[in-house]
């Protein structure tokens, strides 16, 4: 492989790990923010615990994913100088801001819901996990902008050997943005709804002493994800309307291919959501030999928003911008074959590494259950510390 091809190979690798995690936490932050509203209202012990438990995860899935970030971040500057110094004016402005409302106002949110637990007025602290909803899906807006210029560059002109921003309002109204959004934001609903289905049916099937906590979190996990599969599937049909002729034709199999499947299991899994897994809903928790099956079905939706990426990504090349600049154009100089190697397999186990943990650690949580959870514990519930008694 040439350099061209392993800076590719690294952004795809880099970028694929990264965007589990961020469909996650799209998923997930609504559904505790609903939680909690609902603990709020009520007062009631299950919804309190539904908040913790689920809380918790997203707290793990969050701390993690926001490194992976800042891999994709050091990327731009170190192997791809060329998009910089020709778009950076444009691109850069979206990827400013999705910094500043993710690393800032995102994880400043997050800290005062997760250390305001007992210390902050209780509607002070709902407002928290909101206000976190919302810089989520703030900060992804503004990736799918960045990303979207690449894709159709609206809003600039090319003044000598760079682009200049002339309409800030193109930029946000983007065709291919408009769609490609609530597109994500329907997938990250789909992926959260669908770890609740699995993890409570797990729960069940182990004969879990909370049942009405994990028929509640299977029940609103299967209304969830077929919310989300409606609205990935209309804004992933409307999004062709947009594409341009031949973007995904037989001259670019490596596109065609993730699309096509997508598009195939993207139906099929659809179809179940709807028409057998919601009709089912109320028995769903005490049919027993369902579960299983929903436990399997958990990663489909992680496999399928890879899928999407890959032939959203592939289908722009060679073009970094698209009828602007190559690919090959974009790159840093200077690189050599050993330098993008040794990042590669940098960042690879880096993140690699990262996604392993999240998984065991999510997975140690499901299988505890809602005990000793340490999101929101209060003295009461903390084990006494040995004091030195001489």
């Amino acid at each position: 492989m040439d350099v061209l091809d392993l800076a590719r190979t690294q952004f795809a690798v880099t970028g694929s790990l990264h965007f589990l995690f961020v469909v996650l936490t799209l998923g997930l932050a609504p559904l505790v923010a609903i939680m909690h509203t609902r603990w709020a209202m009520s007062g009631k012990p299950v919804h309190e615990g539904m908040t913790r438990f689920w809380g918790q995860i997203y707290v793990i899935n969050y701390a993690l994913g926001i490194v992976t970030g800042l891999v994709m971040e050091f990327q731009f500057g170190l192997s791809w100088s060329g998009l910089s110094h020709y778009a950076g004016d444009v691109f850069g402005a979206p990827l400013a801001m999705e910094t500043l409302v993710a690393f800032f106002l995102e994880s400043t949110f997050l800290g005062l819901w997760i250390f305001g637990w007992s210390r902050l007025p209780r509607w002070a602290h709902l407002a928290c996990i909101w206000l976190v909803t919302l810089t989520a899906y703030a900060s992804a807006f503004y990736i799918m902008v960045a990303n979207s210029f690449l894709q159709n560059p609206a809003g600039a002109v090319v003044r000598g050997d760079r682009m200049e921003l002339t309409d800030f309002g193109a930029l946000l109204t983007n065709q291919t943005l408009v769609f490609a959004f609530p597109h994500v934001i329907g997938a990250g609903l789909f992926t959260g709804g669908m770890v609740l289905v699995g993890a409570s049916a797990y729960r069940l099937r182990r004969r879990a002493q909370e049942v009405e906590f994990f028929s509640r979190s299977l029940r609103m996990g299967v209304v969830t994800a077929a919310i989300g599969i409606l609205l990935t599937m209309g804004f992933g049909y409307a999004q062709f309307a947009g594409v341009p002729e031949g973007k995904f034709g037989s001259h670019n199999v490596a596109a065609a291919v993730p699309l096509g499947f997508m598009i195939e299991f993207g139906q099929l899994l659809g179809l179940v959501v709807l028409f057998v897994m919601l009709p089912m809903i109320a028995i769903l928790p005490r049919a027993r030999w369902t579960h299983p099956i929903l436990i399997a079905m958990t990663p489909l939706p992680f496999v399928l928003s890879i899928l999407g990426w890959m032939a959203r990504e592939i289908g722009r090349q060679p073009w970094m911008i698209w009828e602007r600049l190559t690919v090959a154009d974009a790159l840093s100089p200077g690189l050599t074959a050993g330098m993008v190697t040794t990042s590669l397999i940098g960042f690879g186990a880096v993140l690699g590494l990262l996604a392993i943990v999240d998984y065991v650690l999510i997975a140690r949580v499901i299988r505890r259950g809602p005990h000793a959870l340490d999101l929101g514990a209060t003295a009461r519930e903390e084990p006494p510390t040995p004091a030195m008694s001489y």
